[in-house]
């Protein structure tokens, strides 16, 4: 007995959907919310250069941590510093020793109507307002930004007027809406996409901090299906193309070693 036409359609139809989740993966990249402009940038010329289709995953790179070791499905994870890389390496979820893919910088950035010249004494001001900084167990430019602070005395002098953001880009957020006056958060936050006219900024000294290094790791999940794409994307972070987006996206470049 022949099946219905109809029938025949519905058969085709199930084995499409069924077929579909192979043929369209995508690479799972997990990135530090600090670099939530730059790996756009980054995304946009690997395309370009591979075809390799990616997804991203924004957020505090604590909590992205904690995510990975749960069994999200990330192939690479692009870390604000080198502390957690190296602590999902340690436990077995990395292929490959992490890397250095950037370094970051600090500053302090606002619309308060204060003078950044001297930011130190700009926040003991009233005009300051309150004084923004990502979650510092969770955020390494919050942590950053606790040392900062902590290196000019200015902790304890500061703390009421201290608001904590989630990440950096929720210190950003509340930049950009004026819900605080002032607050701690990365250089490239100045090359987004977002109208700076009313917002000052001052570089801090990376004296007052220890070196934000940046850290990259290819993930074992990669493993499960696209080890091929996942170490392509994490071996364009080293060239040349790469190394130009994120030098003119608000970073410095990692100092190579010579053996």
């Amino acid at each position: 007995m022949r099946k219905p036409f109809g029938i025949k359609i519905l058969i085709l139809l199930c084995c499409l959907v069924a077929y579909t989740p192979l043929s369209a993966q995508v690479l799972r990249v997990a990135v530090a919310a600090n670099a939530q402009s730059l790996i756009k940038k980054l995304q946009a010329d690997f395309f370009k250069k591979t075809g390799i289709k990616m997804e991203t995953i924004v957020g505090a790179s604590g909590k992205l941590t904690t995510q990975i070791m749960n069994g999200a499905p990330y192939d690479v994870f692009l870390s604000a510093d080198m502390a957690f890389p190296d602590q999902l390496f340690a436990k077995g979820f990395g292929l490959q020793k992490p890397k250095i893919y950037a370094l970051g910088s600090l500053i302090i950035c606002g619309n308060a109507k204060v003078n950044l010249k001297n930011w130190q004494n700009a926040l003991l001001d009233a005009k300051a307002g309150r004084l923004a900084i990502a979650n510092p167990k969770t955020a390494p430019y919050g942590k950053a930004a606790e040392e900062a602070l902590a290196f000019y005395n200015l902790k304890d002098k500061v703390a009421s007027k201290l608001v904590y953001g989630e990440s950096i880009s929720q210190v950003n957020t509340y930049l950009q809406t004026g819900a605080v006056g002032l607050g701690f958060t990365t250089e490239s936050f100045l090359y987004e996409n977002i109208d700076h006219s009313k917002l000052k900024w001052a570089r801090i000294d990376p004296e007052s901090y220890q070196v934000i290094e940046q850290g990259a790791i290819l993930l074992t999940y990669a493993k499960k299906g696209l080890l091929k794409e996942a170490t392509k994307f994490y071996e364009y972070l080293s060239s040349a193309s790469a190394q130009n987006i994120i030098r003119k996206t608000g970073y410095h470049l990692p100092v190579v070693k010579k053996s």
